[in-house]
């Protein structure tokens, strides 16, 4: 049986259980800017595979990149989904509010972790290679200790050697997924050079501490996974189920985002929330008629994807 990991929350004192008769999912976007084609693709399925389940959807705003963050767009986001009809069924999380829980975490990943003094160029210089995700896979330089007349800059993970750093799960969508952390990621970090937590942290003590049982995103995020599975592991943790779906890539082949030119969701009126819809329910191999009202869209909408989950799996 795994082991609790009871994080003090300022809301509502919740101690992290995972009951398997309970689901509870999520949506985490970062307030970077508003919701667009692909970040909505992302919203519909985690909410549509929730109320598939008669489970739970929570909302999460990821800003523990602070310096990211656009001002005000957590909140058009926000009035954004709820245009669309998707509203969270709990009170929404800020990450920039829960800092003394990864410190928390981290305090308890001491043993594992270790001060590394190396700026990006140098990293760069002396990577591994490339991990799946594009990042630089980190050869151990500080795995020893700083070299004389270095200072901290970051704060990193020490994964297993190689032999025994496989981690291997199975995705709902994508199947066996197996990555070798050794080799296709390397020590990764903890917290980052400009002071703030790291994702890859913060997304796995928010999951746990919310009772996420099962995790819809898009499959940029697969290869994040096997890191965060190696987090809950050393931290007591349960392990959600995955299921990564497609991303909305542009003419050029680049994952759509605010970076690469993604347009906003603009829902309008219902018509223009059902026109969004309906596009990025045909993206997820949903074939849906043109529903007269937003509710008629979510009545044929959730059944449809019990079906086409079910298909899948059979």
């Amino acid at each position: 049986m795994q082991s609790r990991f009871v994080l003090s929350c300022p809301i509502d004192q919740r101690t992290v259980t995972q009951l398997s008769n309970t689901y509870v999912g999520r949506f985490a976007p970062s307030p970077t800017g508003p919701l667009h084609a692909g970040s909505l693709v992302a919203a519909l399925a985690s909410y549509l595979d929730a109320r598939a389940h008669d489970g739970v959807w929570l909302v999460r705003i990821e800003d523990i990149d602070e310096g990211r963050a656009v001002p005000g767009a957590a909140q058009e986001i926000l009035a954004q989904l709820h245009r669309l009809g998707m509203d969270s069924d709990r009170e929404v999380v800020w990450q920039s509010r829960r800092k003394h829980l990864y410190q928390a975490a981290f305090d308890r990943l001491a043993a594992h972790a270790y001060p590394c003094g190396c700026n990006r160029r140098e990293i760069a210089d002396s990577r591994l290679g490339i991990a799946p995700d594009g990042a630089a896979i980190y050869p151990g330089t500080c795995r020893a200790g700083l070299a004389p007349g270095r200072s901290t800059r970051s704060l990193r993970l020490r994964v297993p050697e190689q032999g025994t750093d496989t981690i291997s799960f199975d995705d709902r969508f994508a199947g066996r997924v197996s990555q070798r952390l050794a080799t296709e990621s390397g020590d990764f970090v903890l917290k980052r050079a400009d002071g703030y937590w790291a994702y890859q942290l913060a997304v796995v003590v928010d999951d746990a501490e919310q009772g996420v049982t099962d995790i819809v995103r898009g499959a940029d995020l697969l290869d994040s996974t096997p890191r965060q599975i190696y987090l809950q592991r050393l931290l007591g943790l349960p392990t959600p189920r995955y299921l990564h779906v497609p991303v909305v890539r542009n003419a050029d082949g680049e994952k759509l985002s605010k970076q690469t030119g993604a347009l906003a969701v603009q829902p309008g009126d219902e018509a223009g929330a059902i026109d969004a819809l309906l596009a990025a329910s045909r993206f997820l191999g949903l074939m849906l008629e043109r529903p007269d009202s937003l509710a008629g869209f979510w009545q044929v909408a959730i059944p449809a994807w019990r079906l086409l989950l079910a298909q899948r799996n059979a």
